[in-house]
C-alpha cells in the first residue's frame, strides 16, 4: 500500500516562455491622490513597493506572486475622470518589434509604435475596440527594479 507522500502528483516541467506570447504584466491605476492610493494598497492590501517617483508614480509588487500594479497621479493639465478612464492594462512582449508589425499587418492602429521610453522600457501604445488604452511592451528583468530615468543616468 502506497504512502500518501507517494501518491503526490509531481509538477510538470516548466514551459519555456514563447517570446512572440503576451503576458498579462500589470494595470495602471490614475489616482488624483496617490498617497492615499499608496497607502491603501500598501497598508491595506499588503502590496510591496518596488518604485516610487516622488510626487507621480509608484509601482508595487503583488503579495502573491510577480505580477504589478502601478499608481498614477494624474497631471492636473489632464481631462479624465478617474473612475471611468483611470485603467491603462499593459502586457508584456519580449519579441516586441516582430508582434506589433505582425498586429499591424492585421490592421492594428497603433498610437505609438514601439519605442525607448526614458525610463528605459520599449513601449507601443493602442485601443481595444472600446477605447482602452493598452501598452504592449519589453522591461526584461528591469521590471522588478527601481526605475532609471535616462536624464538620471551618468
Amino acid at each position: 500500500m502506497k504512502r500518501k507522500t507517494d501518491l503526490k502528483k509531481k509538477k510538470p516541467p516548466a514551459k519555456k516562455r514563447n517570446e512572440a506570447a503576451v503576458h498579462f504584466n500589470h494595470a495602471m491605476i490614475y489616482t488624483t491622490r496617490l498617497q492615499r492610493a499608496l497607502k491603501f494598497y500598501q497598508d491595506t492590501l499588503g502590496f510591496e513597493v518596488v518604485d516610487i517617483y516622488p510626487g507621480a508614480y509608484a509601482r508595487l509588487k503583488s503579495p502573491a506572486g510577480d505580477t504589478t500594479i502601478a499608481l498614477h497621479l494624474v497631471d492636473p493639465k489632464q481631462k479624465m475622470n478617474v473612475k471611468t478612464e483611470g485603467l491603462r492594462l499593459y502586457f508584456e512582449v519580449e519579441n516586441l518589434d516582430a508582434f506589433c508589425k505582425t498586429l499591424r499587418k492585421k490592421g492594428v492602429k497603433f498610437d505609438q509604435m514601439p519605442k525607448k521610453m526614458p525610463w528605459g522600457w520599449k513601449h507601443a501604445y493602442l485601443h481595444d475596440p472600446d477605447g482602452h488604452e493598452i501598452s504592449l511592451y519589453w522591461a526584461g528583468k528591469a521590471r522588478l527594479q527601481k526605475t532609471m530615468m535616462q536624464n538620471e543616468m551618468v
